[in-house]
């Protein structure tokens, strides 16, 4: 009988106490996803439209602003969801949480923040874009998108390279595709006794019969170096849209030419390392 007059005694109490966290659970959950999808479906492309408008020549800005804002309406969304349940209180009276707080940002402030802070320089600067083909003292690859904290990179092998930002910003970044154009280069290799003349010319026709060379400027080849064992001689050529054409391509093709037109002129490419040995070699036989 006692027992069973404590079970009816405390079991009220037991499920106000469940119905309290049920409530709070459900008003965190609310205001949350409340702000959350306002943000998420509503003002999230609106802005996006917005800065699209703007700067249709720089992606990154685009893709940085986001994910800027999605990760900023999560923030909100939480910060509702305490509110709502009631914690609000918590946030700005709790020496707890502040301490908390102070000592996260103090351990990892400094490169968080020198990662998000070299991010916006990024996403910021007019030269550096969502797209762009960029080498760096760590590799080379086409831009994909500027994060927070890295920079994703798709290499030329077709993976993705997640760079830290500060890494970008506090070394040389070259762009050899930052323009409309592009200056292929390629060098061979010819014999002393070779009419170099002739081959400077077929260098040059070869050159400016590939399909993405342009007339102007037009294909030149020159002679570069007279060197121990061969003559260094080299072809330029400009090609038109180099980011939406395989330069790696452009210079297959034209070396696969060279190499086909200078074996029906009777041309010769040598080496640089090669070397032609005369005479003759003499054996005696003593008794």
């Amino acid at each position: 009988m006692v027992g069973q007059f404590l079970l009816q005694v405390n079991l009220p109490e037991s499920l106000s106490a469940y119905q309290e966290v049920l409530t709070e659970v459900f008003w965190f959950l609310s205001g949350a996803f409340m702000v959350y999808l306002v943000g998420r479906f509503l003002l999230i492309p609106l802005v996006l439209r917005v800065v699209r408008a703007r700067n249709r020549n720089n992606p990154t800005i685009e893709t940085a602003a986001e994910t800027y804002l999605r990760v900023a309406f999560a923030l909100l969304a939480t910060l509702a969801g305490i509110v709502a349940a009631g914690y609000g209180g918590v946030l700005t009276g709790s020496a707890v949480v502040i301490a908390a707080l102070t000592f996260l940002l103090g351990i990892s402030g400094q490169e968080v923040f020198g990662s998000l802070i070299s991010g916006m320089f990024l996403v910021a600067d007019p030269d550096f874009n969502v797209g762009d083909w960029i080498s760096w003292s760590g590799g080379q690859g086409t831009v994909e998108a500027v994060d927070f904290r890295v920079t994703r990179i798709r290499s030329p092998n077709n993976e993705t390279i997640t760079v830290p930002n500060t890494e970008l910003t506090t070394n040389a970044l070259t762009r050899p595709f930052g323009r409309d154009t592009f200056r292929v280069t390629e060098q061979a290799y010819l014999p002393y006794d070779e009419d170099t003349e002739r081959a400077l010319l077929e260098i040059r026709q070869v050159a400016a019969s590939q399909d993405l060379a342009l007339a102007e400027p037009a294909p030149t080849s020159r002679i570069m170096e007279l060197g121990p064992n061969a003559i260094t001689v080299q072809a330029e050529f400009w090609v038109d849209d180099p980011a939406g054409s395989n330069i790696a391509t452009v210079r297959s093709d034209f070396r696969r030419q060279l190499k086909r037109r200078f074996v029906e002129a009777g041309l010769t490419l040598s080496p640089p390392t090669g070397q032609e040995l005369s005479g003759a070699v003499r054996v005696e036989q003593s008794l």
